[in-house]
C-alpha cells in the first residue's frame, strides 16, 4: 500500500462520510449526535487507554466520578463499576460476573423475550442458557412465566427497562423480590432507559432503589448525549465486580475487570463533560424535548388513522400498520430510516434528542404520501 497525501486522504473520507445517512432522517436508532461538550473532551483524551488506568490517573478520576454521579443517580453511592463499549458488554459482564460466582455446571438465567440480542450472544459466549419467557399483553415481562423457569441452576433473572423494541418497562419490583426470593441476583438492562426513565412525568422504581437489584447496564452514548462508545456496568456489591478480576502479568497496572483490554479513556472523559456540563436539570430538558416530539408525532399520525400499539411509556412509538415491509420500502426511498420489530404488522420509531420538530413535520408528510401511494392507510 502506498502513501496517501493528506488532501487525497481527506477527500476519501469526505466521500465516504457522505455515505452515511445523516441523523436528522433517522427514527430507527437510539443512539444520536453526542454533545458538543462531550466532543471536545473525547478528542482531548484521544490518547487515554484505561486499559492500563495506572499510567492515566486523571483519566481514571473522571471514571471514577462518573460511576460515582451514575450510582447517585440510581441510588447506590457505593456503587461499583467501570466504563464499557456499551449494552452489549455491560450486559456480558454482568452475567459473567454472576456465573462465575454461581460455579454450577449447568448455568441458565431467565429473561423475557424482549430482552435484547445480546443475550443471544451471552448464550454463546458464555455458555450460559438464556430462556425467553412470554411477554405480558402489553409486552412486558410476565412475572409469573419468570418464576416457572426457575431452577436450581439459575444464576440470575433479569429484566428490561426500557425494552429495545417497545420502550416498556418490566415490573423490575415483582422480578427483584423473586430473585430475593430464590437467593440469585437481578440484572436491569437499562441501557436506553437510564436516561428517560428518573425523567418522566410517571415514576417507576427501576434501580438500586430497588431491593434485589444487583446491577445495572446504562449507555452515556445513548440518550446521555456522550461520544460513541459510552457504555457502563453497576453492581451494587464488591463481590460481583471482582468475580470479572484478571490478573495482568506485565502492564504497569496489574489488574482489569473489563471484557476488552484496551478501554477508550476518551469516552470517559466525554461523559465526565457532559453529564457536569448539563447536570439532572439539563437531561430532564433533553427527556423533556424528547417526550414532546413523540407527543405530536402521536397525535398527528392518529389524526390520519395510524394508531400506536401500546401508548408510548418512553420516545419510542410502535405503530400498528399493514405491510410495513412495504412502508419502510418507501420511506427509505425518500430518506427515511425507520425499522420493523419482531412484532407483525408494526413499525418502530425512536424519536432521540435530534429529531426536531420541522423534522417530524417533514417525515409526516411523506409517511402520509407511502401510506396514500401503497394503499395501506
Amino acid at each position: 500500500m502506498k502513501s496517501t497525501p493528506a488532501a487525497a486522504l481527506n477527500s476519501l473520507l469526505e466521500r465516504a462520510k457522505k455515505r452515511d445517512v445523516s441523523y436528522d432522517r433517522i427514527f430507527s436508532s437510539m443512539c444520536t449526535p453526542p454533545h458538543p461538550v462531550a466532543v471536545r473532551a473525547h478528542m482531548k483524551f484521544i490518547e487515554a487507554n484505561l486499559g492500563d488506568y495506572t499510567l492515566f490517573p486523571g483519566t481514571k478520576s473522571l471514571e471514577d466520578a462518573v460511576i460515582f454521579m451514575l450510582g447517585s443517580f440510581l441510588h447506590c453511592q457505593s456503587v461499583l463499576g467501570y466504563l464499557t463499549t456499551g449494552g452489549t458488554e455491560s450486559n456480558i459482564q454482568a452475567i459473567h460476573a454472576f456465573r462465575n460466582i454461581a460455579k454450577t455446571k449447568n448455568p441458565n438465567i431467565v429473561v423475557p423475550d424482549s430482552a435484547h440480542f445480546s443475550f443471544d450472544k451471552i448464550s454463546d459466549i458464555l455458555k450460559v442458557e438464556v430462556r425467553r419467557t412470554a411477554l405480558d399483553r402489553y409486552f412486558r415481562a410476565d412475572v409469573g412465566a419468570m418464576e416457572k423457569m426457575i431452577d436450581d441452576n439459575t444464576v440470575a433473572l433479569v429484566g428490561i427497562a426500557g425494552t429495545t423494541e417497545f420502550g416498556q418497562i418490566d415490573p423490575i419490583e415483582e422480578i427483584a423480590e423473586l430473585a430475593l426470593e430464590h437467593g440469585i441476583p437481578m440484572h436491569v438492562d437499562a441501557a436506553f432507559g437510564g436516561f428517560v426513565i428518573p425523567f418522566l412525568e410517571k415514576k417507576y422504581r427501576f434501580d438500586f432503589e430497588v431491593k434485589g437489584v444487583s446491577s445495572i447496564t446504562i449507555d452515556p452514548h445513548k440518550m446521555g448525549m456522550s461520544t460513541i462508545p459510552s457504555g457502563c456496568l453497576l453492581f451494587r456489591d464488591k463481590k460481583y465486580l471482582d468475580a470479572l478480576k484478571i490478573q495482568i502479568p506485565y502492564l504497569v497496572t496489574k489488574e482489569q475487570y473489563s471484557l476488552s483490554g484496551t478501554r477508550s479513556g476518551a469516552s470517559a472523559a466525554a461523559t465526565y463533560a457532559v453529564l457536569r456540563h448539563l447536570g439532572w436539570s439539563g437531561m430532564k430538558k433533553v427527556v423533556d424535548g424528547c417526550m414532546e416530539m413523540t407527543e405530536l408525532l402521536v397525535d398527528r399520525i392518529s389524526g390520519v388513522g395510524v394508531y400506536p400499539v401500546i401508548p408510548p411509556v418512553m420516545n419510542v412509538v410502535v405503530l400498528d400498520i399493514a405491510n410495513p415491509e412495504r412502508v419502510v420500502e418507501e420511506l427509505a426511498k425518500k430518506g427515511w430510516k425507520v425499522s420493523v420489530p419482531r412484532r407483525p404488522n408494526s413499525i418502530r420509531l425512536i424519536i432521540m434528542p435530534h429529531v426536531k420538530k420541522s423534522g417530524i413535520m417533514l417525515f409526516l408528510k411523506d409517511f402520509l404520501g407511502v401510506l396514500q401511494s401503497t394503499g395501506v392507510e
